[in-house]
């Protein structure tokens, strides 16, 4: 017996029609190449979505054509975001932190007719441009558009808003398209359906609470895991938005926290690490009493970068997980209720753990000898299923292998779950040391070592040993005028981990080398030091 309800197609038409009907006074903030701020409301960014759309259509562009954006985050792309698949389109975000040969490549295969492009990332865009198969090449920003493009206000203007109309677009199709970062083999197209994007906007702002009256600021990339959703959920929320546009140090980022009163705010450890530092350097130079989540994901952050945002500046983080392959987010730590009831310490302790699944992800983890229990100590590899998990990827042959016969994926996350279902990483599989035979969590170690307080960044990775088979090695950066020995960091560790546990050898450098999106890139670190000796002294 059918429920009688409305076919109702949840797709991203119908997060703009939102936007238009209800929330025409908020408005959208980016930070200009110069430094100033550019303000429209949403009725404008709404009218400019619809002109794109047409434009796009009188460009001769179909349904499902992709259309590739190489941009930071601003309003242009905002428009270009939503606008795609509003149109019937698909997003395609291109990586501006690649190699032109995997942009090339990510293109190609992607099938993208035409690519939306910074004026000012010309010059990265045109190593990899004539290679490309564009039908067109649409350049935005103040300038001249460059030789053979089209200057996407030009585009616009041309195009006329009565052409446009809401469509009820299948929740089944796609409406947007990422590439994972392609660690090993070919970067591969995790290929979003509106159906995914519509249930994952709802379920992220049911966990942060958004609100009409949030004001967002996403310093995570528009390009990076689908922006984690935040493009799609703050516009549903009918949220003000502001982006940083280019300029992504730490003061310029705490000076648009502050104007801007943001309420919420998302990005790599990475980067609030910086911003911790310019906090600690300058006590009292910004008044961030506005915000009320800073979002951590893209890598585990450490609990005393948790505990001194608390402590020393009144600042809130909630930790997610997630996967490009997830849209992304997967788990939430910290997030409004988890907490009830816990001292501050053992607060602290909790959030740096993943943190329990979002609605409508499932997990469960596998071992050797088959499902493992949620006991908080036994390990295996996380697998996970939901509305808004990719089934395959994008006409590919390769990584089949990720999703289970009962159609679960497999994350590559070694994990242990908690009896409350609260996941704990304890390493990517790739990364996990295996030393006489036991496991050794890189991501334990260095979560330890950046809290010690000579310690700005720390990875560890696996180097071969000839009684061991293998053995942790860190590599460290320092705070400037820090010198703590081999020995004192071994000594800081011993109180929480085996003996067996600790590195013997340290490598101490200027800068640990990141992915583009800003994880630590530890195949470069073992092609560095998995090979050569190291001072232990």
């Amino acid at each position: 017996m059918d429920g009688l309800m409305m076919d109702y197609q949840l797709n991203v038409p119908a997060i703009l029609r939102r936007a238009d009907e209800l929330y025409g006074d908020s408005e959208i903030v980016s930070r200009l190449p110069d430094k100033s701020w550019h303000r429209y409301s949403y009725a404008d960014f709404v009218s400019r979505t619809k002109k794109l759309i047409v434009a796009l259509r009188s460009l001769g562009l179909e349904d499902g054509d992709r259309v590739g954006t190489f941009m930071w985050n601003h309003s242009q792309h905002l428009e270009a975001y939503i606008g795609a698949p509003a149109g019937g389109f698909v997003t395609h975000t291109l990586n501006l932190r690649l190699h032109p040969d995997d942009n090339t490549y990510i293109a190609t295969h992607g099938g993208d007719r035409v690519l939306i492009v910074d004026k000012v990332l010309w010059p990265l865009a045109e190593q990899f441009v004539p290679r490309c198969s564009f039908d067109h090449v649409i350049a935005t920003g103040d300038g001249a558009a460059p030789d053979g493009t089209i200057d996407y206000e030009d585009l616009l203007a041309d195009a006329d808003e009565s052409g446009f109309a809401y469509r009820d677009l299948d929740e089944r199709s796609a409406a947007a398209m990422c590439y994972t970062s392609g660690t090993t083999g070919r970067p591969k197209g995790v290929l979003y359906s509106h159906r995914a994007i519509a249930i994952h906007a709802l379920t992220v702002n049911s966990c942060l609470g958004v609100r009409a009256d949030d004001v967002s600021l996403p310093v995570v990339p528009m390009f990076h895991a689908n922006a984690w959703c935040f493009p799609f959920s703050s516009t549903m929320a009918g949220s003000k938005q502001v982006f940083p546009g280019p300029h992504m140090d730490p003061v310029t980022l705490l000076d648009g926290l502050a104007e801007q009163k943001v309420t919420i705010t998302a990005g790599v450890p990475t980067i609030w690490m910086g911003i911790l530092q310019a906090l600690d350097a300058n006590p009292g130079a910004w008044d961030l009493s506005s915000i009320r989540i800073m979002t951590v994901g893209g890598a585990a952050p450490p609990r005393a970068m948790i505990e001194a945002f608390s402590e020393r500046h009144g600042l809130h983080i909630v930790h997610g997980w997630g996967m490009t392959e997830m849209s992304p987010v997967g788990t939430m730590s910290g997030i409004p209720g988890q907490e009830a009831g816990l001292e501050p310490q053992e607060a602290y302790t909790r959030r740096a753990l993943q943190g329990a699944p979002i609605p409508f992800v499932e997990i469960r983890a596998r071992g050797a000898d088959g499902l493992v229990a949620w006991d908080g100590a036994t390990m295996g590899e996380l697998e996970v299923r939901g509305p808004s998990v990719a089934s395959a990827y994008y006409e590919s042959d390769e990584g089949t292998d990720r999703w289970t016969d009962d159609g679960w994926f497999r994350t590559g996350d070694v994990v242990s779950i908690h009896p409350d279902g609260v996941v704990e990483v304890q390493d990517r599989e790739k990364d996990l040391v295996k030393s006489g035979g036991e496991w050794i969590s890189t991501v334990a170690l260095e979560n330890a070592l950046m809290g010690h307080p000579s310690v700005a960044e720390a990875a560890v990775i696996a180097v071969p040993d000839e009684k061991w088979s293998e053995r942790p090695l860190a590599v460290v950066v320092l705070k400037e005028g820090e010198e703590p020995s081999p020995d004192e960091l071994r000594e800081f560790l011993a109180p929480d981990f085996a003996k067996w546990w600790l590195p013997e050898r340290f490598e101490f450098v200027d800068e640990i080398p990141k992915t583009a999106v800003g994880k630590f890139r530890k195949t470069a670190l073992r092609e560095q030091f998995a090979q050569q000796p190291a001072e232990t002294a």
